[in-house]
């Protein structure tokens, strides 16, 4: 159904249903020790998605992304972020190593043939030749980087440009630096686009992440007076990076803590949305579970607690 259904809607739902069939199978596997192996026949039906030459582009680019790690999350009686990541990584890994060759082709095949155009056409190349980039990042491959790095370079657009250097932020290179820094040099007075540096640095899986979020709070682009600029790095960094904001160690839930508690002050309403993702803290594994209810006992203790915060933490332990 996924590879060969006509109707749009059937064939991407038969490959979310697959895909999370598959996938929940590996994260069953990890925690038991287990081999991974993904499953040859979704690999198979991924092969003809990528082979079938759609026309509707932006919807090839949806059959061929995976459910999101919080997407997964929902099926799972006790969340173990870390396996959910293992798993879905080993499966986006596997999918790179075996369909190398059309990734490339496709990635070549959907280059922007003339001027920057917002049409559907346009959009749905750059969304299906960006995707493919992605995966092949996930390879770890000098040169598959030298075309990452050109097409932040060269994109022609920030669609484009963002989207390489995304991928660049997932890998420990020095390439990972440089563009980094050269986006920032270019882009430093632009205010919309410095959210953007943030957020991708706030979503980087990387071991370091959390200190390189640290740090970035005392960056002169940062303002925890500025709404925008919390949402970006902040909110990004515990909303969107489930497997760094959810340590084991629980270092992510203490660094959310502290700035629930320290932006309350100055607005109660960016505090109280900061503090949504301590809501499901019931439905995690024991360790990360406890270490979440700590920290909404830390803020609750804390005096002249704003109603609004109070709201959040109140009914998340009720």
């Amino acid at each position: 159904l996924m590879a060969r259904d006509r109707d749009e809607f059937v064939r991407w739902d038969a490959g979310q249903r697959l895909a999370v069939k598959f996938l929940l199978s590996l994260v069953r596997d990890l925690q038991q020790g287990k081999v991974l192996e993904l499953d040859r026949s979704f690999i198979s039906a991924f092969r003809k998605t990528l082979e079938s030459g759609m026309q509707d582009r932006a919807f090839q680019a949806m059959l061929l992304t995976l459910p999101s790690e919080a997407y997964l999350a929902d099926f799972l009686e006790a969340i173990d972020p870390s396996a959910i990541h293992a798993a879905r990584q080993h499966a986006i890994r596997t999918l790179a190593t075996e369909l190398k060759d059309l990734f490339i082709a496709n990635y070549h095949e959907h280059a922007d043939a003339g001027p920057y155009q917002v049409d559907q056409e346009s959009m749905g190349r750059r969304g299906i030749r960006n995707l493919c980039l992605a995966y092949l990042m996930e390879l770890d491959n000098r040169h598959v980087r030298s075309l990452c790095v050109e097409q932040f370079l060269h994109g022609g657009n920030m669609t484009n440009v963002l989207s390489a250097l995304a991928s660049l932020t997932n890998v420990d290179c020095p390439e990972r630096e440089e563009t980094l820094d050269y986006f920032f040099q270019r882009w430093k007075n632009d205010p919309l686009v410095m959210d953007k540096w943030l957020g991708i640095q706030a979503m980087s899986r990387l071991p370091g992440t959390l200190s390189v979020v640290r740090e970035l709070t005392r960056h002169p682009v940062f303002s925890l007076r500025n709404p925008n600029k919390v949402r970006a790095l902040i909110g990004t960094f515990s909303q969107s990076n489930p497997l760094r904001f959810h340590d084991a160690g629980g270092g992510g839930y203490e660094f959310l803590a502290d700035y629930v508690i320290a932006i309350d002050p100055l607005n109660s309403q960016i505090a109280a949305r900061l503090a949504t993702p301590f809501a499901q803290w019931s439905r995690y594994e024991p360790t990360r579970k406890a270490l979440m209810r700590a920290q909404l006992e830390r803020i609750a203790k804390l005096p002249n607690l704003s109603k609004d915060v109070y709201e959040i933490v109140s009914k998340s332990l009720a």
